[in-house]
């Protein structure tokens, strides 16, 4: 919302009058921009001017008289006939300083008839002069090309109800054309824009009328009040009968009667002809937002309105458009609220005067409003720069262009759900949305708005030990009110205050008792001050009370609803910021400010890491915002001064958060806290603090009838310059709001005995507060099921945790729900972590830094090092090279040495992650590391057996000093060994990591290789580029960014030296930090002349079992690897498998209903769809058993025959024939099938030519599964002389039913979006 600078003691520092000089003629306008010759003189802005101010200064606000002309008439100052429209419009502003503190204006606009024949006169000129310039124009007729702006037209009224056109796509709302949503250039230097058509002025016949404006300039923004204020002031001068004082004293009496308000307050002042009430929130609520939300949304509809909420939360460039100044500034200010806590820290400039259009090039994000000339029709056109980081927002046609590649705010469909929910009840119809959101429970208060359970609220009754005088919600920050009475029962007509205060019998006995104190002189004197509480009505029953009250405290409600339930989403997203906070090791504030620019003050990679995936797209790119530099700047700074009061309400806010609730919506929270707040609304709204003495005569003399219907009187500048003598004193200046306040305590004292009086008055002189005082056995009861607690949430998490990772087979063992939550596997994770360090801090005896776990790792290393000198080799890394040949040499497969499974070692590791800033990162990365290690168990049990250790840093009562339940703890940690994590491979994508190969060649003659080889390693998350294997050592290590879990590895090399063919049995990369080992089989050669002349092949990897598992893999007791590799060892070359038809046909199946079970299990369930493709008995394998199955020359060519070479014979055979009479035959689909296919052929043999044969095979099957091709080829292939030359007739290509039998299985996969990793089409462009 920015800051509004020094705060004065006034409601309203200024009063304000734009308009005509009296002595001025029509000049063109200083804020209308340029090249407006073309516009109608009636359609135009002329040249304006502060007519008058009041007061002539205020200490810390200055007048800003040309600012404020400009923002009360953006345009300039308009002329109106009596045939055009001339309803009084009001809009607010702001003015921003340097400071960044602000200033806020409410503006009524209205037309005024002209009397001075100097500017109809002129109006006739313009008009003559206009006509001319209108002939010349189109006899010149001069258009030139012109390509520096991007024109975007107005919106076409076909759209669909969302404002999307059918075509465009999701993440953008049309731009603003007539034709298409997107963009187009315009080829005209300067663009005429259409006009409405505008009678011309005739002196005889018309009467022209000017603008003028009146304005309230103040510091808070209270725009509400302000516009009835300033709205009553005109009715009051469009009256026949004059008002019943002068519009002096009504002026006079908002400036200089009417205090500012403070937090938690309400106030009641008076206008010409109301009574106007406002009340701003306490300091512990959501800031003050007086602009209707409710406007908004109907402006905008629920998901343009998340849209243009995450554009802003990124920091895009946001452009408003609209004809109305009031929804620019509207929107502009409501969407700032939705921000909070955060504060937009960019250019803001709610609306732009048209000399200032030069601001949009501003490469820097902006929320900036465009207002569109009311002269204009629709299908006129705006220059505006094209950017592809910009929103575009025309607000009166509800169509929003977004910028490129915007990501989706975190659990949209949720908010857009409980959003809805909350409009309903207040009975607000956004505009429609475009996909169903599930319908839940309706909950009280649902429909319409609840004027009933406020009736109860406020509802009185009498007795001992209620608090008779106060109905409202007590502040924290202040002692104005005492907490009120809940629980009452609603009746029928609630009992007034006075008839309690005079009728009941306690009240009159402690009301003796105060009367001989002195407080009171007689129980009329609290009915005296009991009348300043009710509502403006005398009236506490709400639906008594006027509809402008009830209208007030509705719009109240809704807005701190939809701001609150906003609120609740930014609390979940970032409820554990705090933690990954980098606090300054600097013990002042400026030497912190020094050093800012070259300091990180947030973890961010491990902050990110314990996102929900789904998160990442927004949370990356939000993260490095400014508004959240700023907010982290905010809470260091804290450190040294008070918080701010954004960031009190924020952290408040997640203190009251469930600290074991996992990452989902709550909606119970946000509807406890959407209540909360409007029951503070509403007993504000009954029970007003203060009244600002009424409007009165200025001037003992007969004030001068100047009143003339329809016209702004000229004000008395004596009177209201005049500023009334008020004493310096800030505690007299706040005389009103300290008399409540006494009054309050009054009331609060009146129930208490004589002692306990008396006792409270002296503990509050002492500052001394008593505290309760435990005793033992209340503290070991309390500390037992503090315990308790710990232990069973550890039990239930890492149910949750193994139940969501078996997935379905959970479920079908009973062990889950069918409807399990959907909680991510990421988001149990950072539960568990946040379980460890509540575990870990539980009974400590002094916590140092912010993570207990970490520190806890810390000690155990040092006393660990004071202990013993570990011996080297036990934490070295394993050797390399030769030595590595020489230890595996006597064993049957080499293999490399496992890595150390020391707690040291992985605590070294995670110290090495550069990208990791705080000790609460290390810890989530430590017990990420260790879970995918299955070391989680082992670690914590050497940590917790360290009895010396534990005793030095924990109290006796704590948590890992019980030794009953400390077992029980490691026993369900050992139970997640039982399932794989990627936990720590999937977060840290930034991590550099060392990988070790080891290239295991071939046991056969001369399979070495002299040529130079080379490696190429891809993961699900990366690729690393070609890395040469050294020379005569095949056990080497590459450092590359996190791959990921690694999915093929392509090998290869240059066809150089003497002996250049290689053949190679199998690969193994292990990563060094985790230790996952991946196998990659081949036993293929590699090389020219041999096998099917291959120099590179593509191998699909497996992950080996821990060295701890081998054993029990040994003995059965493991399920055996899902795959190898697509490139074994062939069978004897063109021999067919020993499977018939039917068996060949099962096998296909098999292979492609696993693709299809693929798609159909939730996305984190699937396993990899290269293995299912490539790997064994996978499509490709199987494709290529169908094609040698009835091969008619297998018997002698049997060694030589690639399906490859089949192919290219088709190829070349439908290459021949494309030009005759038979290439044209065939619909259009065969003829289709025919082209893609010898296409298809020739780009893999030009882009993969270092692949062999069966490589090239791999990618056409690959390619035309991709692109639901394959079942076309296949009845091509058939057709051909080729295959009924190289096929026997039973084979599948020749057998009819065979055939049908493989299109109709492959057309099953049309209905899914098959992509290919970038390691199997590599080189090959399609």
């Amino acid at each position: 919302m920015g800051s509004t600078g020094q705060q004065t003691n006034r409601f309203v520092d200024y009063f304000a009058v734009c308009g005509l000089e009296p002595s001025a003629v029509l000049q063109p306008g200083q804020f209308s921009g340029e090249n407006t010759h073309h516009v109608h003189p009636l359609l135009r802005g002329y040249k304006s001017a502060v007519l008058s101010h009041y007061p002539t200064a205020v200490e810390g606000n200055t007048f800003e008289s040309d600012g404020i002309n400009m923002l009360c008439m953006p345009k300039g100052l308009t002329v109106r006939t009596q045939k055009q429209d001339r309803e009084p419009k009001f809009h607010s502003f702001l003015m921003t300083r340097e400071d960044g503190s602000r200033t806020y204006g409410a503006a009524l606009t209205f037309y005024e008839q002209a009397t001075s024949p100097r500017i109809c006169a002129g109006m006739e000129v313009l008009q003559i002069k206009y006509k001319e310039d209108s002939l010349h124009r189109k006899l010149s007729n001069i258009e030139s090309p012109s390509r520096s702006h991007v024109i975007l037209e107005s919106l076409s009224p076909k759209m669909d109800r969302r404002g999307f056109s059918p075509k465009h796509r999701r993440s953008s709302s049309p731009g603003i054309s007539m034709q298409s949503p997107k963009m187009r250039r315009k080829t005209t230097p300067v663009h005429v824009p259409k006009q409405k058509k505008v009678a011309n002025f005739d002196p005889l016949n018309d009467t022209l009328y000017v603008a003028k404006c009146i304005c309230l300039i103040m510091q808070v923004p209270f725009i509400q009040p302000c516009r009835r204020f300033l709205e009553s002031v005109y009715s009051a001068i469009n009256s026949p009968s004059a008002p019943a004082l002068p519009l002096e004293s009504y002026i006079f009496n908002i400036l200089y009667e009417v205090p500012s308000l403070p937090p938690g307050r309400t106030l009641s002042f008076s206008a010409p002809g109301e009574t106007i009430v406002c009340q701003r929130p306490a300091s512990t609520e959501l800031p003050l937002c007086d602009n209707s939300m409710r406007e908004c949304v109907e402006l905008l509809g629920v998901e343009h309105l998340m849209e243009l909420m995450t554009c802003a939360l990124l920091e895009s460039q946001i452009l408003l458009v609209s004809r109305e100044y009031h929804r620019l500034m509207l929107v502009a200010e409501c969407l700032s609220a939705l921000l909070f806590p955060f504060q937009w820290q960019h250019v803001y400039v709610p609306i732009l005067p048209a000399n200032l259009m030069h601001f949009l090039d501003a490469p820097v994000p902006f929320i900036m409003g465009l207002h569109l000339d009311e002269g204009m029709d629709q299908t006129n056109q705006l220059e505006i720069p094209s950017h592809a980081a910009l929103c575009f927002v025309d607000i009166d046609n509800n169509c929003i262009d977004l910028p490129e590649d915007l990501p989706l705010f975190p659990n949209r469909h949720h908010v857009v759900h409980d959003l809805t929910q909350v409009l309903q009840r207040f009975n607000v119809s956004p505009k429609p949305l475009t996909e169903k959101t599930p319908t839940r429970t309706p909950t009280r208060g649902e429909g319409s708005f609840d004027w009933s359970f406020l009736k109860t609220e406020l509802t009185l009754i009498g007795g001992s030990g209620r608090n008779l005088e106060s109905s409202i919600e007590a502040d924290q920050d202040s002692s104005y009110f005492s907490s009120p009475s809940r629980g009452e029962s609603p009746t029928s007509i609630p009992p007034s205050k006075t008839d309690i205060l005079r009728n009941n019998e306690i009240v009159s006995k402690v009301a003796a008792i105060v009367k001989r104190t002195g407080v009171i002189t007689s129980i009329s004197e609290l009915e005296d001050r009991n009348s300043n509480t009710t509502s403006p009505d005398g009236d506490t029953n709400p639906e008594t009370w006027n509809p402008e009250l009830k209208k007030d405290v509705e719009e109240l409600s809704l807005n701190s609803a939809i701001r609150e339930l906003f609120l609740s989403k930014m609390v979940e997203l970032l409820r554990h910021y705090e933690t990954f906070v980098i606090q300054p090791t600097s013990h002042s504030i400026e030497s912190w400010f020094a050093n800012r620019e070259h300091m990180q003050n947030f973890d961010k990679a491990s902050f990110l890491s314990d996102q929900p995936e789904a998160y990442l797209p927004f949370l990356f790119p939000f993260v490095e915002t400014q508004m959240f530099a700023t907010f982290i700047d905010n809470k260091i700074i804290s450190n040294w001064e008070e918080k701010e009061e954004a960031l009190k309400i924020f952290d408040s806010r997640i203190d009251h958060f469930p600290a074991s609730n996992p990452q989902t919506p709550d909606c119970e929270i946000d509807q406890l806290l959407i209540s909360d707040a409007e029951a503070n609304i509403r007993q504000r709204a009954v029970n007003i603090d203060y009244t600002a003495p009424s409007p009165h005569e200025l001037t003992s003399k007969p004030a001068d009838n100047n009143h003339k219907p329809g016209y702004f009187p000229k004000l008395q500048e004596e009177v209201l310059l005049k500023e009334p003598f008020t004493p310096k004193n800030k505690h007299r200046n706040n005389a009103p709001w300290r008399r409540k306040e006494r009054q309050q305590q009054h009331s609060e004292h009146l129930q208490l005995a004589p002692q306990e009086r008396e006792q409270i008055i002296q503990q509050a002189r002492k500052g001394t507060v008593p505290q309760p005082v435990l005793s033992h056995l209340d503290q070991k009861q309390t500390n037992w099921k503090f315990v308790e607690g710990l232990l069973k949430e550890c039990k239930v998490k890492t149910k949750k945790m193994l139940v969501s990772k078996m997935g379905q087979e959970a479920v079908e063992l009973g062990h889950g729900d069918v409807n399990r939550s959907g909680v991510e596997e990421n988001t149990l994770i950072a539960s568990l972590c946040d379980l460890l360090e509540r575990i870990f801090s539980h009974g400590i005896q002094k916590k140092q830094g912010k993570s207990a776990l970490w520190s806890h790792v810390m000690g155990y290393r040092k006393m660990k090092e004071k202990r013993e000198t570990l011996p080297e080799h036990s934490l070295s890394v394993p050797p390399q090279g030769s030595e590595v040949r020489r230890r595996s040499s006597s064993a049957a497969d080499p293999a490399l040495n496992p890595l150390p499974t020391d707690l040291l070692f992985d605590v070294r590791n995670v110290e090495s992650m550069s990208q990791i800033k705080t000790d609460v990162g290390n810890a989530r990365a430590f017990v990420r590391l260790a879970l995918e290690r299955k070391l989680l168990h082992k670690h914590l049990k050497l940590l917790l057996t360290d009895y010396e250790l534990c005793k030095k840093r924990y109290k006796r009562y704590a948590f890992l000093r019980t030794e009953e339940e400390k077992e029980q703890f490691l026993y369900h940690l050992l139970s997640l060994n039982a399932v794989d994590y990627f936990c720590f491979t999937n977060s840290f994508i930034s991590t550099v990591v060392s990988y070790r190969v080891l290239v295991v060649t071939s046991r056969k003659f001369q399979a070495a290789t002299s040529a130079n080889t080379w490696i190429c390693v891809s993961g699900e998350m990366n690729d690393s580029k070609m890395i040469s294997i050294p020379k005569n050592s095949q056990d080497f290590v590459f450092q590359h960014s996190n791959l990921g879990i690694l999915t093929t590895v392509r090998i290869g090399h240059d066809n150089t030296g003497l002996l250049p063919r290689w053949m190679v049995d199998y690969i193994l990369v292990r990563n060094e930090i985790t230790g996952h080992t991946y196998k990659f089989p081949c036993g293929r050669w590699i090389g020219r002349g041999v096998d099917d002349d291959s120099l590179e092949r593509l191998l699909v990897g497996e992950l080996l079992p821990p060295p701890a598992e081998c054993e029990e893999q040994a003995r059965g007791s493991r399920t055996p690897p899902r795959s190898t590799s697509p490139i074994l060892s062939r069978q004897a070359k063109g021999q067919a498998p020993k499977l018939d038809r039917d068996g060949i046909q099962e096998m296909l199946t098999d292979a492609v209903n696993n693709i299809v079970k693929h798609f159909y299990k939730p996305e984190k369930e699937r396993g990899r769809l290269t293995v299912l493709l490539c790997g064994e008995r996978g499509l490709v394998q199987c494709m290529e058993i169908v094609l040698q199955y009835g091969f008619r020359s297998a018997r002698i060519f049997r060694n030589n025959f690639f399906i490859w070479d089949f192919l290219e014979k088709v190829a070349k055979y439908l290459d021949s024939i494309d030009q005759d009479d038979e290439g044209r035959l065939g619909s259009v689909q065969e003829k289709r099938a025919r082209r893609t296919f010898c296409f298809t052929i020739h780009q893999i043999n030009q882009g993969a030519a270092q692949a062999g044969k069966d490589g090239k095979f791999q990618l056409f099957v690959c390619i035309g599964i991709r692109d639901h091709m394959l079942h076309w080829w296949l009845p091509v292939l058939s057709e051909t002389p080729v295959a009924a030359s190289m096929y026997e007739d039973f084979s599948f290509l020749n057998c009819t039913s065979a055939l049908d039998f493989l299109v109709n299985l492959l057309m099953q996969l049309d209905e899914f979006p098959i992509s290919l990793e970038s390691s199997i089409t590599k080189g090959v462009e399609l």
